[in-house]
């Protein structure tokens, strides 16, 4: 099991939703916002539910309400939630190597629980997978530890929403305060020049593209902060290499 009982018995499970507390009340107000969002949008409390539990993406969620409340095809619903979400096929990329010792499964039963805040606050944590099958578990049990933190937070306040979604406005902006959340987490992780510079090409070209249709505005922001993050690399290999010479 993927919150099995081996892992919770780990005291890194315990230091996983300890280092999540900080971000609780962010994902809490933005789950709880989602949640009112959902029922005033229009859907029936059973599909709310049902999107909060299978989706679990608030941002592709916001980004899904107003196409469905417009009528527009199931594709371009879809399509939305899809480029608003691009973002986890880097996460992906980078948490493969420390997670390939497990099932297939479990690897697709992690990667439904991996979120922003998981993702950023495990990987400052453990800067290189684990080498041996001890480092392994402790690694897990701590992704694991925020993971259960974070779900049981963000469905709790979503349920939370649905269920009071007639008394708590939209216009209180609850959002915002997850917006914060991880407005925190990026300056933290901010700890290089490069990170520097690539947040804030990412920040001009999602500005600049905000018109763009489907939030393709975001796609083309982690295009631009890539591939400016690679020229820099390139340039800093190069001047490197010359200087050896």
């Amino acid at each position: 099991m993927i919150w099995s009982r081996q892992l919770r018995a780990q005291p890194l499970f315990r230091e996983g939703m300890h280092d999540f507390l900080p971000q609780a009340l962010g994902v809490a107000a933005w789950g709880l916002m989602t949640g009112v969002a959902m029922v005033n949008s229009g859907m029936s409390v059973f599909e709310a539910v049902a999107m909060a539990l299978l989706v679990y993406a608030g941002s592709a969620q916001l980004a899904a309400m107003p196409l469905i409340m417009a009528g527009a095809p199931a594709w371009v619903v879809l399509a939305a939630g899809f480029c608003v979400n691009l973002r986890f096929v880097v996460f992906s990329l980078h948490m493969r190597p420390y997670l390939m010792h497990l099932s297939r499964w479990q690897r697709l039963a992690t990667g439904y629980f991996v979120t922003d805040n998981t993702y950023v606050l495990f990987t400052r944590r453990f800067h290189t997978p684990g080498t041996t099958p001890a480092e392994q578990q402790k690694q897990q049990a701590h992704l694991t530890g925020l993971s259960a933190a974070n779900w049981l937070c963000w469905m709790s306040a979503s349920m939370v929403g649905i269920a009071l979604a007639n008394l708590i406005p939209t216009r209180w902006g609850l959002g915002f305060a997850g917006i914060l959340c991880l407005l925190g987490i990026q300056c933290s992780l901010a700890s290089s020049r490069l990170r520097i510079v690539a947040a804030a090409v990412a920040g001009m070209a999602s500005v600049a593209a905000y018109a763009l249709p489907l939030k393709l505005n975001i796609v083309l922001a982690i295009a631009a902060a890539v591939i400016c993050a690679l020229v820099v690399e390139s340039f800093k290999s190069d001047a490197s290499a010359g200087g050896r010479a």
